[in-house]
Parts: structure tokens; sequence; C-alpha cells
């Protein structure tokens, strides 16, 4: 077994006084996932773009689509089953295939998630409050952003928050996944007023006020992408 890698600022796995008494309503698969953010990335693709136009390079949505198709046609080659290997492959994808900023901090997030998870076989509601931990841990570390910077962590960080709120109250992961789909969703929104601090449209200064950062648009999509992956 490979050692978990650990970051300081994710949470611990902890014994719950819910855990043995929680009705467990299953897992995620990650190629699920993957393949339900392709889908919702490439219809958006064109939104995602336009709003990268705005206060960017105008190419966000191009981009990530064409690395999420890569990440498709990686997981068809690849025989590892388990969710963080899976995890590790996605972000190494992301890396190679995404240009600008977006390919190293999508990369790295789900990286971070992919070692969190260690040689979990399972994808459960705790192994993904981890996972989305560790991948925040990782976009903050490599970006040096802060909730209000106008970044893809003002989407990030409150699905993480919610997520790690509903599993650790026991709710069942339908639940969870679609309190933490919302929280990342209003999170997108909520960078609509702000003044960009971090990226190319903080050059814009005032400028980039009133429009919704692509980063944090496309998270919200990947988020809600899990609570179809459940169903899937």
């Amino acid at each position: 077994m490979r050692e978990r890698a650990v970051d300081p600022v994710v949470h611990r796995r902890r014994p719950c006084l819910w855990d043995a008494a929680r009705v467990d309503v299953g897992s995620v698969s990650v190629t699920a996932w993957m393949e339900e953010a392709s889908a919702v990335i490439a219809a958006k693709a064109d939104h995602l773009t336009q709003l990268d136009a705005a206060i960017g390079d105008g190419d966000h949505g191009v981009n990530l689509a064409r690395g999420f198709r890569a990440v498709r046609a990686a997981f068809e080659q690849s025989d590892d089953a388990a969710p963080g290997g899976l995890l590790i492959l996605a972000g190494n994808t992301l890396v190679s295939t995404v240009g600008g900023a977006s390919g190293p901090l999508w990369g790295t997030a789900l990286r971070r998630a992919g070692r969190a998870l260690g040689d979990a076989p399972d994808l459960d509601g705790a192994g993904l409050a981890d996972a989305l931990d560790a991948a925040l841990a990782g976009v903050v570390k490599l970006g040096a952003a802060e909730p209000g910077d106008k970044t893809m962590v003002d989407a990030l960080r409150p699905a993480a928050t919610a997520l790690r709120a509903a599993v650790e109250r026991g709710a069942p992961l339908a639940e969870a996944l679609d309190e933490a789909a919302s929280a990342a969703a209003e999170g997108a929104r909520s960078t609509v007023p702000m003044q960009a601090r971090k990226g190319r449209a903080s050059y814009l200064g005032e400028r980039s006020v009133g429009h919704e950062d692509p980063g944090a648009a496309s998270t919200a999509l990947f988020v809600g992408a899990l609570g179809r992956a459940l169903s899937a």
C-alpha cells in the first residue's frame, strides 16, 4: 500500500458517533464523475468561454472541454480501478492538455484529491469530503488565492465546507452532494460583484466587477456532476 499524503489543511477522517448507525447510500464512480463533468463542460463550453472573454483569455471553455475529453480517453486506456489512482490520472492528464493557469490548478486539485484517498476501494461520502478538502488545499497553495479573490476558490471552498458538514451530520450521500453543488453554484454567482485580485482578470481592476469568474463557474459545474455520477 502506498503511503497516503497528508496535508495539514485537510481534515482527517475521524470516527463519529453516527458512523455505526448511519445508513450509507452508496459511493461515486470516478469514471462516471469524469464522464458527467466532461459532458456538462462540453455543453457549457461556449458560456464558459464567453465569461473568460470578458475578463481573461477567452479560451477557458474550449481548453477545459478538451482536457476532460482527454481524461475520458485516458481512463479507457487505464487498468487502475481505484478512485485515488483515477483522480491522479485525471489530474496528470489535465495538466498536460489544458493550457494557461487552469491546467496546473485543476491538475493539482485532482492529484491532491487522489492522494488523499490513498488505496481506498470506494469513494463514499467521507472519502469525497477528504478529496474536496485536499483539492481545495492544493489550489489555495498553488494559486495563493483566498475567498473573495474572484477565483475557483470561491466555488470550491463552500462546496467542500457544505459536503463536510453534511457528511459529519450523517446525511445521505445524495443529499450531501446536492448541498455541495448548491454551495458551489452560489459561490460562483457570488463572484459577479467582486473585483479580481488574482490571475489575468486582476489586471482589469474595477472593470472585472460585474462578471462571473469562469474558473468558479466551471468548478460549480464539476461539483454538480458528482450528484449525477451517484445517480449513474
